[in-house]
């Protein structure tokens, strides 16, 4: 037995020193490498003369290089260039780059000519054909003014030999654009077109997450029997080249963390679809693309084909997903979140923390319900393994008399305990549930408050103004009582701004832990080993504290009901325990005074 609890302490420790490893030597490093390059890429965007070598151009030079068409919808601001027609200059309203409501809207596309260029363009290719309408093709605009809801724009491009192209756009007052392409032969032969999309990047994006639970890169659900959820990493994308699909109907585009740009295709027409990746001789950039097209479709003379497409571009907000997933038939496409291996558990967790946001409207006090929640779900299993724990704690001073008894003979020591445990029908192993139930739990917000953009900025009460990140305090300045930035001193500053950062919330979750830690059963440790255990809560202290805040609301909540559970277990079998002791010597010493 005692071997078995130093394996299992030693297990414990180990894990923690690779949590913590990860997180300061590679976690650390990658938040501020992804910090430093996207500074950099602001300063080149605002500082680049027109003059500069292409694709380094400023954002006001690049838009010169089109004429365009303004996009004005509640969620979206930019504009379409006219050349190429192509969707490259996109803001997205209601969420700025830093908690700041003055600080620049979030971008999600820009036009080729500046640095780390993204877009989204669609087209037709067919052979022995010439002038089509390619990415230097000007297009004109045949009605409509800026681009809105309910006001679309069509645009109008004609070939040589007779084509006409219509492109009608709409946009809805979320984030989804229909665009209808006609394609009409004024020609006198027939001719054979097939329609196709792109969403294009030009090098890796600069705000790209640290996390490594964050997927970001291509995705899509595609397939012709099944639709199935395929996500390329930027890195392996690189690695690979890229890969292909045939699929009936599905979606394919590029993802952020929060963001994506995505093309969906009539859900009854079969597409060839690829991801990949090719690097521009002129300029060395490697350009990652997804794209798609479909079958090629013979056109006679005075005869003319439509095709349909949908353009998603905004932010990834579940009931937006969903509600296009609805409406439009778009398959699982609430799964452009990274809900993680754990979807089946991550996915409802999130449906009730969205409904209890509905209700009460702030995510925290949502989080405090849920938590509530998952332990009344949780309580048969739960409450058997408190129940273990208490039976433990109340046969110690057997335990320990039979430790002495047996002391140079661990055989029969193990014997005589297996006889006790049986005697009053203990079994040691039911006392983990409570830990084990919580493992996929942990796993399951922590990607929820990683990937949802519902998290993001979401306060809660007084100084926390994001569920999405650390508790913004830290112990370091006493709180902010005294006026410096620990992770501005010399030498050590990136210490005391990373590993140590350990604030309220932290400290809150740690006091927690440290009460239920008291009130659980030590059978057969040492008084070295017990040290080791006492000391495991503060070890968890500076491990939660790297994790966004929201997540130590809820352990910490959690905590409080689990020390609940454990008192009234403990009262219900009439064993000791530090709450009613510190009771007793507090009335005990009163009563003195």
């Amino acid at each position: 037995m005692q071997d078995d609890n130093r394996n299992m302490i030693a297990f414990a420790v180990l894990s923690m020193i690779l949590v913590l490893g990860y997180q300061y030597f590679v976690l650390g490093p990658q938040a501020k490498k992804a910090e430093k390059a996207h500074a950099a890429a602001v300063v080149v965007a605002a500082t680049a003369p027109v003059s500069a070598v292409q694709p380094h151009l400023s954002r006001p030079a690049a838009l010169a290089l089109s004429p365009r068409i303004v996009i004005d919808t509640p969620r979206l601001t930019g504009s379409i260039a006219l050349k190429g027609a192509r969707v490259d200059d996109l803001f997205l309203k209601g969420y700025h780059e830093s908690l700041s409501r003055t600080s620049p809207l979030v971008e999600l596309l820009r036009p080729e000519g500046m640095a780390n260029a993204y877009f989204a363009q669609q087209g037709w290719v067919g052979a022995n054909l010439t002038g089509l309408p390619g990415p230097q093709s000007l297009w004109t605009v045949a009605s409509g003014g800026v681009l809105s809801p309910g006001h679309p724009v069509t645009l109008a491009y004609a070939t040589p030999g007779g084509l006409a192209f219509t492109r009608k756009i709409d946009v809805d007052a979320q984030s989804m654009f229909t665009v209808t392409d006609t394609v009409a032969n004024q020609g006198g032969a027939p001719v054979t077109l097939a329609p196709y999309v792109s969403v294009q990047r030009q090098d890796l994006p600069t705000t790209m997450a640290a996390s490594s639970i964050v997927h970001e890169g291509a995705i899509g659900v595609l397939g012709l029997d099944k639709a199935q959820l395929h996500q390329i990493a930027y890195k392996k994308w690189r690695k690979k080249g890229g890969e292909e699909w045939q699929s009936k109907g599905g979606w394919l585009g590029i993802t952020d963390k929060y963001w994506m740009t995505a093309f969906i295709p009539n859900q009854n027409e079969t597409i060839d679809a690829r991801a990949r990746v090719t690097t521009d001789p002129a300029t060395n950039i490697d350009i990652y693309e997804t794209t798609y097209s479909a079958a090629g479709r013979a056109v006679a003379p005075g005869a003319m084909t439509v095709e349909v497409s949908h353009l998603f571009a905004g932010a990834k907000t579940v009931p937006v997903l969903d509600g296009y997933k609805k409406t439009l038939g778009v398959p699982r496409f609430d799964d452009a979140v990274d809900w993680g291996f754990l979807w089946f558990l991550t996915k409802p967790i999130f449906t009730l923390l969205e409904f209890f946001f509905q209700h009460v409207g702030n995510f925290g006090i949502a989080i405090l319900m849920l938590t509530v929640v998952i332990r009344i779900i949780t309580f048969p299993l739960a409450n058997k393994g408190f129940e273990m724990g208490v039976k433990m704690k109340k046969i110690q001073p057997e335990l320990k008399a039979l430790q002495e008894k047996h002391k140079g003979d661990p055989a029969e020591q193990q014997k005589d305990m297996m006889a006790l445990y049986a005697r009053e029908k203990v079994n040691p192993i039911t006392g983990c549930l409570p830990v084990l139930l919580q493992i996929p739990i942990f796993y399951s917000l922590t990607k929820l408050f990683t990937v949802t953009i519902e998290m993001r900025h979401a306060p809660f009460f007084g100084w926390i103004n994001d569920l999405s990140a650390r508790d913004p305090t830290t112990i370091m300045n006493l709180f902010g009582l005294i006026p410096w930035d620990p992770g501005m001193a010399p030498l050590i500053g990136g210490i005391l701004g990373g590993f140590l950062h350990v604030g309220v919330w932290p400290v809150l979750y740690g006091a927690s832990m440290m009460l239920s830690t008291s009130m659980s059963p030590q059978t057969g440790m040492d008084p070295t080993q017990q040290a080791m255990m006492k000391f495991m809560p503060l070890m968890f202290v500076f491990i939660l504290a790297q994790y966004s805040v929201g997540l130590l609301i809820y352990w910490t909540w959690s905590s409080l009901i689990t020390v609940i559970q454990q008192y009234l277990m403990m009262r219900r079998f009439k064993v000791e325990n530090p709450i009613d002791d510190f009771f007793n010597r507090f009335h005990a010493k009163a009563a003195a005074a």
